[in-house]
């Protein structure tokens, strides 16, 4: 099971090949190319960050969080 720092971070990387793949595909469109197959790698990659950011927040969920009403150096009543 990946951690979930790992996911974090490939979140991050695919988030940043999006951008290339978007200024890929204007890049193409000026040069009258089509893109159709471009769109479709882009929607996967897309689709693949979704997958992602739900498997970020299961994992998020599933961490134990602070515990509520323990302050550090608070008083004891």
């Amino acid at each position: 099971m990946p951690t979930l720092e790992f996911i974090r971070s490939e979140i991050e990387h695919m988030r940043t090949q999006i951008g290339r793949q978007r200024k890929e595909i204007l890049q193409l469109q000026r040069a009258g190319i089509a893109t159709a197959s471009a769109e479709i790698l882009l929607q996967r990659m897309l689709e693949k960050v979704e997958r992602l950011c739900l498997q970020r927040d299961e994992l998020r969920k599933a961490e134990p969080g602070p515990v509520k009403g323990k302050v550090l150096g608070g008083r004891k009543w």
